[in-house]
C-alpha cells in the first residue's frame, strides 16, 4: 500500500509542475514503512537546481500553530489563562474603531474568533505590496509590532468577540506581544523554546521582522498574479472582487525570495517537509502538549469563508475527507509559498507538502493529498 501510494504521490507532483502550478512541488511522508521523499521541477529557475529535502521554505501561517503551542505552554506552566483577556496583558492597547481588548480573551485570537477584520486587503497593505511600484519600494521595510497592531486597529471589527469566524493575522500579532509580555522574552525565542527545541527542529527557525534573507539552504519563492492592475484604486478592494481585479496569472513568475515579512507572529517560521512531520505528529498525537492544552488546540468550530467545509481551532485545523475521515491540518500560504501539513487522527500517515508558487496553490496541494489519502477533500455537502 504504501509504495503505491508514494507512487501515486510522485505522480501527483509531476502533474502538479507539469501543469505550470508551481516551479517545483514536494512531498514528504511519514507512514507504516518509514519516511518517503518526492519531488517535481526546481528550487531555483535560474539555476535549475532541483528540489530536495534540504530545502527551507516560508511556512506562512502554519507559524500560527507554533504560535498557539507557545501560549498552551505558558498555561500549563501556569503563567497565563487562554481565557484571560487580551487587556489583562496589554492594557489599553486593543482599542479603537470599535476594538476592544477588554471583551476579547487570547483563546479568541488562538481560534479567529475575536472579530478582528482582516488587514491583507487593507488599503495600506494594497499600495506597499500589491502594487508593483508599491512592493519595489517596501519590500525590505521592517515594520515594528506597534505598527502591525495599529495596521489592525485602524479596522473595525466584523464581529463581537465569539459571535463568528473570520481570519485574522492581526489576532495571532496580538498573541505574539502577550507572549513577550507574559515572559519578558522575545517572540522568537519563545518560540525557540516551546517548539524547536522540545521536537528537536534542526532545521526550523521563526524570522525575526528585520530579516530578509533565509539562513542556508533554501528554494527561490516565485509569484505571479501579486500586482492589482493598474487601474485599480485600493480603496475598492474587497475579499469578493479582488481577485478579478489582479494582472493575472499569464506573466513570468516573480522571484521575491528576498524581501522581508511582516506577518510576525501569524507567519514568521521557516521550516523544511522533515521538520513538519515532526511538528504535526507531535501536535496530532499531543507528545508535545499536556492533555488538557492538547484538547484544547484540537477542539474546533465551523468556520466562514474560509477552506470549504473546514474546522479551526487553535492555529490548526481540519479538514474533512470525501470518504468520512477528518485530517488534522497546519497550513500555510504567504507570497511565493504555500504549504500543508495534514494527517489521520491517529498520526499513523502525515504528509508534509510544499510548492514554491502561489498562484495556484489549493488545487496543487489538493492533488497531492488525494494521491496520499486515497480520496479527495470535501468540497461540497
Amino acid at each position: 500500500m504504501a509504495g503505491s501510494r508514494h507512487e501515486k504521490v510522485q505522480e501527483a507532483l509531476e502533474r502538479v509542475v507539469a501543469e505550470g502550478s508551481a516551479p517545483g512541488a514536494v512531498a514528504e511522508i511519514q507512514d507504516e514503512n518509514g519516511t518517503w521523499f518526492g519531488s517535481a521541477g526546481v528550487a531555483d529557475l535560474e539555476t535549475g537546481r532541483r528540489r530536495d529535502p534540504g530545502d527551507r521554505f516560508h511556512t506562512g501561517s502554519i507559524s500560527k500553530a507554533f504560535t498557539a503551542a507557545a501560549l498552551l505552554t505558558l498555561e500549563a506552566e501556569g503563567s497565563l489563562s487562554l481565557d484571560d483577556t487580551v487587556d489583562k496583558w496589554l492594557p489599553g492597547v486593543v482599542r479603537g474603531n470599535g476594538n476592544d481588548g477588554s471583551s476579547m480573551t487570547i483563546r479568541q485570537l488562538l481560534s479567529n474568533t475575536s472579530g478582528l477584520g482582516m488587514t491583507g486587503l487593507s488599503p495600506e497593505i494594497v499600495r506597499r505590496y500589491h502594487t508593483r511600484s508599491g512592493f519595489a519600494e517596501n519590500r525590505f521595510y521592517v515594520w515594528t509590532v506597534d505598527e502591525l497592531l495599529r495596521l489592525q486597529l485602524s479596522i473595525p471589527p466584523v464581529f463581537a468577540p465569539g459571535e463568528g469566524f473570520a481570519y485574522s493575522n492581526g489576532g495571532f500579532q496580538i498573541a505574539g506581544a502577550i507572549i513577550e509580555k507574559a515572559t519578558g522574552r522575545t517572540y522568537v525565542d519563545e518560540i525557540d523554546r516551546t517548539v524547536i527545541q522540545p521536537l528537536g527542529l534542526t532545521n526550523t527557525y521563526a524570522q525575526t521582522l528585520d530579516e530578509w534573507q533565509f539562513r542556508g539552504q533554501h528554494c527561490k519563492a516565485y509569484s505571479k498574479g501579486l500586482f492589482v492592475r493598474d487601474d485599480v484604486d485600493p480603496d475598492t478592494l474587497t475579499a469578493e472582487n479582488y481577485t478579478s481585479l489582479l494582472e493575472g496569472t499569464d506573466g513570468d513568475p516573480l522571484d521575491i525570495t528576498d524581501r522581508t515579512y511582516f506577518e510576525g507572529a501569524a507567519g514568521c517560521v521557516v521550516s523544511t517537509t522533515g521538520d513538519l512531520l515532526r511538528v504535526a505528529e507531535a501536535l496530532i498525537t499531543g507528545s508535545l502538549l499536556p492533555p488538557a492544552q492538547h484538547r484544547a488546540m484540537w477542539t474546533t468550530g465551523l468556520t466562514t469563508d474560509w477552506i470549504p467545509n473546514a474546522r479551526y481551532g487553535l492555529g490548526v485545523s481540519q479538514w474533512p475527507l470525501a470518504d468520512g475521515r477528518l485530517a488534522h491540518v497546519l497550513s500555510g500560504m504567504t507570497g511565493g509559498t504555500a504549504c500543508v501539513t495534514l494527517g489521520t487522527s491517529d498520526g499513523e500517515l502525515i504528509v508534509s507538502m510544499h510548492v514554491n508558487g502561489d498562484w495556484n496553490w489549493y488545487m496543487a496541494c489538493y492533488q497531492i493529498a488525494e494521491a496520499a489519502f486515497g480520496s479527495p477533500f470535501l468540497v461540497t455537502q
